[in-house]
């Protein structure tokens, strides 16, 4: 996972907001999952492979400020916070149950 945190928080702010990612790893259990940027959100997966897990919550930018926090698999709103850090500690603090290091493989491999 390192290689890919290591891409990750060198992307500049034309592919994600720097804080973003920065927000991210200060969290160890975060750290250990597969991240990735798309349309400017940082996802991250309990696996490296597609179709990536969709049950790590995600942090999305809001336009009046702050991020909601959501859960893919199951459509669940976490939160609703105002800065980035927030919004990971919300992410971190609702990882799925026995969530470990990214598995190489897929959903179906966990």
């Amino acid at each position: 996972m390192a290689t890919e945190w290591s891409a990750v928080l060198s992307f500049g702010p034309d592919r994600i907001a720097p804080a973003v990612p920065r927000a991210a790893y200060t969290h160890p259990p975060l750290r250990q999952l597969y991240p990735m940027v798309r349309h400017g959100v940082l996802y991250l997966s309990r696996c490296t492979q597609w179709p990536w897990t969709r049950d790590v919550g995600t942090a999305h930018p809001l336009v009046k400020g702050g991020y909601r926090v959501r859960r893919e698999s199951d459509k669940t709103l976490l939160g609703e916070v105002d800065t980035v850090e927030k919004a990971y500690e919300l992410v971190a603090a609702h990882l799925p149950e026995g969530c470990g290091p990214a598995i190489d493989g897929t959903p179906d491999d966990l």
